[in-house]
This record gives structure tokens, C-alpha cells and sequence, in this order.
């Protein structure tokens, strides 16, 4: 199934933003929603790249979400909770959700999931970046830790 549209969480908006990547996102995508608490979360700091840029980005698309009681149960952040509720009751979006916690929740649950990593992946695939190794760069510089094995399997899904 091809991913066109999705529901996002903080810290892959964040080190988008913060990465100067995140333009990226409506190239990619139709729809991009953003939960209330997932927009709090960025917009609340006030001080930095993301703080200032989410407000005006036209493509970013606010949405009320009420937590789901089996994601609940999993006691993960506001954010993630938001993301991956959204993502159950609405099987037709991706979740973008970095978070290993939250990833499992979703696995557990058959929510579909791509990672920030894998956002410059498509992007690779349908021809809006040249070298996802300087992508990937950028992204560590923001702050989005990524394992060597993570990287080498970016690369490789890549054909890098």
C-alpha cells in the first residue's frame, strides 16, 4: 500500500524541522495531520526551529484525538498516544513515530509505522533527495539518535 497519508509525531517533526528537512513532508505526502498534543509539545518551547515553523506550515493539519484504551495501556507519551490512536482507528495512515516504545505498541497492534529515517527513504525512492547518507547526517546533527545497524539498513532499503 503506498504511504500518502500520515499522522505525526514531535520528535520526527522536530529534527525535520531542526534538520532543515521538513519541507520534505508535503512533497511526500497528501495529508499530514498533527494531534493536539503532538502540536503542544513542539509549539510550547518557544525557542527553537520547530516552535517557530509549525505554526506556519501550511501543510501541517491539526486534529483533536481521543486516546484509545489499548494504547493507553501502554502508558507511552501524550504524543505518541495521539499518534499511534489515530493511526488504530484510522487504518488508512501511517504513523510517523520514532520512539521504540511506541513502535512496539504499534507492531502489537497492526498499526503501520515509518520511522523518520525511513521518511528520507521514500523520499530517496521516488527521487526528492540525492544522498540519504547526508541525510541521515543531518538528522543525527538535530538530535535523532540512529545506531550504525540502523543506518546500514537505511542505506541498503536505499540501494545505497
Amino acid at each position: 500500500m503506498p504511504v500518502d497519508r500520515v499522522v505525526v509525531n514531535a520528535s520526527p517533526l522536530i529534527v525535520l524541522f531542526k534538520s532543515e528537512q521538513a519541507d520534505l513532508l508535503p512533497q511526500l505526502f497528501s495529508e499530514i495531520l498533527v494531534p493536539q498534543a503532538v502540536w503542544q509539545e513542539v509549539t510550547l518551547p518557544q525557542d527553537d526551529v520547530a516552535s517557530r515553523q509549525l505554526p506556519d506550515a501550511a501543510w501541517a493539519t491539526p486534529i483533536e484525538v481521543a486516546i484509545n484504551p489499548e494504547i493507553a495501556a501502554w502508558d507511552l507519551g501524550a504524543g505518541e498516544s495521539a499518534v499511534l490512536s489515530y493511526g488504530l482507528q484510522n487504518p488508512g495512515y501511517r504513523a510517523i513515530v520514532d520512539d521504540a516504545a511506541a513502535r512496539r505498541c504499534a507492531l502489537t497492534l497492526g498499526i503501520a509505522t515509518l520511522g523518520t529515517g525511513g521518511v528520507l527513504v521514500l523520499a530517496n525512492r521516488r527521487g526528492l533527495v540525492d544522498s540519504l547518507g547526508d541525510r541521515l547526517k543531518r538528522l543525527q546533527d538535530a538530535g535523532l539518535y540512529l545506531s550504525e545497524h540502523v543506518i546500514a539498513m537505511l542505506k541498503q532499503q536505499a540501494g545505497e
